[in-house]
């Protein structure tokens, strides 16, 4: 195999990984940058994952399936709204209670509906998000680099992969040229002044919470019924907290959002295509350390190139309005 398409296969790998991180990462955005610090992106994407495979499972339908997962990362968001804006909780111990919960309750009902240590049964095609081939990509495929290119990296992938990144221009687009974005920074910013123009504080949050629920739902949807044939136990990986991480690496920003979790996905999938593999110089690497380096080199980006990451201001505050 010659080093283009090694190259071509490790940066489609690098696509496909990325995804659930984005929409993650995408969802903590709308979320962080309306004040609402939300660690429970792990949870509302396992609970999706689980209850999109279930679904599609017993419905034989992956649209009912994505539907359903959708359904439930938006009720355990507005667990998190209801928590943290209306009672104004602690957001971080909302958020983490929304982790423990989803990794226990997937276990349990799974077990009692299929009986298979938590699992849910092989999805088919039918009940999956399979590949779309585009215009023009077989005919291309003996052509050169430009086709390889465009037949397995941009080729080849599911209807979510490409709303994902269609999510970017689309986000950017949302807070920096729209009204409702223009509140959404504000009351992340500077809650009072919004409360002052008459706009609900309380209303743009649990907005920007359903989107938040939107995007991990979709998240989980993609990792049990595309990447995978149905749910496992704890499938998530970490997913959404490297998706904070990623966040954060991005300063609150979707363009950057996009270049950090291609990165930590390019690190993922690295992880995943070599581990096992004897490389140059340091010969067979271990397969715990190469699981484990996606996690450390998050942690060393973090640390050491994100620079000054500044997060709205009013971030994590409950707002209690001026009486």
């Amino acid at each position: 195999m010659d080093h283009v398409s090694v190259i071509v296969q490790l940066a489609d790998s690098t696509l496909r990984v990325s995804v659930p991180l984005l929409l993650a990462c995408l969802a903590g955005l709308y979320s962080e940058r309306a004040g609402v610090f939300d660690i429970g992106l792990e949870g509302k994407m396992l609970a999706g994952a689980f209850a999109g495979a279930a679904t599609a499972a017993m419905a034989g339908s992956a649209w009912i399936g994505l539907g359903a997962a959708i359904l439930t990362s938006v009720l355990l968001a507005l667990v998190h709204g209801f928590a943290s804006v209306t009672h104004r909780g602690n957001q971080i111990v909302s958020g983490m209670a929304i982790n423990f919960v989803a990794a226990g309750t997937t276990m349990i009902v799974g077990q009692a509906l299929f009986a298979q240590g938590g699992r849910t049964p092989s999805l088919d095609a039918t009940e999956r998000f399979n590949s779309i081939t585009l215009w023009g990509a077989t005919e291309l495929r003996d052509v050169p680099v430009v086709g390889l290119i465009y037949s397995e990296l941009i080729s080849g992938h599911s209807i979510i992969a490409y709303f994902a990144f269609a999510m970017v221009p689309f986000t950017w687009w949302v807070l920096f040229r729209t009204r409702f974005g223009l509140r959404l920074r504000a009351v992340g910013e500077n809650p009072a002044s919004v409360d002052t123009a008459g706009v609900s504080v309380a209303f743009l949050r649990y907005r920007a919470v359903v989107i938040t629920g939107i995007l991990t739902g979709i998240a989980g949807a993609y990792l049990a019924m595309v990447q995978n044939a149905g749910f496992v136990k704890d499938m998530t990986a970490g997913k959404g907290y490297i998706a904070l991480a990623a966040l954060i690496f991005a300063k609150w920003r979707p363009v950057g959002a996009l270049w950090a979790c291609l990165l930590f996905g390019f690190l993922d999938a690295f992880a995943i295509r070599y581990q096992g593999t004897p490389l140059p110089i340091v010969g067979r690497v271990p397969v715990q350390f190469m699981q484990a380096l996606p996690f450390i080199l998050t942690v060393i980006l973090l640390a050491g190139f994100v620079g000054r990451a500044i997060p709205p201001r009013a971030g994590g505050v409950p707002y209690v309005k001026e009486r």
